[in-house]
């Protein structure tokens, strides 16, 4: 399922590569660009820190947890209100990782993966019917 819809992405992305977006704008592409790279770099230290650290099962979660903000900010530049919940998903999985992995006994990455994935496959699918509807 997930190739399918993959792949229906890939199709329309390449249909419509000329078309307008949100992104359009310098200015706003400008600022994509740096939050980005703000994110990448928050992202790489933190998980530097935890593998320093020897706490190495917090890296997927803390990973989560970046991009689930960077979903707010998303929020503001594409306007569109669910990537709010989008974000605030993706943290609950990043914090409920903590918790369930050990009563499950299992890795922080098992459930932030399995967790993240569902919610960001939910989320394309959303996403596909939205545009088709439109």
């Amino acid at each position: 399922m997930s190739l399918v819809v993959c792949l229906i992405g890939v199709y329309l992305s390449v249909t419509n590569w000329h078309e307008r977006t949100a992104l359009s704008n310098s200015s706003v592409f400008h600022n994509y660009l740096i939050f980005v790279f703000v994110e990448f770099l928050l992202a790489g230290i933190g998980a530097f820190l935890l593998i320093r650290l020897k706490k190495n099962d917090y890296v997927a979660p803390w990973i989560v947890l970046i991009v689930g903000t960077h979903f707010f900010w998303l929020k503001n530049i594409f306007n569109d209100f669910s990537l709010y919940i989008l974000a605030v998903l993706l943290i609950g999985v990043a914090i409920i990782s903590l918790w369930l992995s050990k009563k499950l006994n299992v890795a922080n990455s098992v459930i932030t993966g399995i967790g993240a994935g569902t919610v960001l496959f939910s989320f394309a699918i959303l996403g596909l019917i939205r545009f088709l509807m439109a």
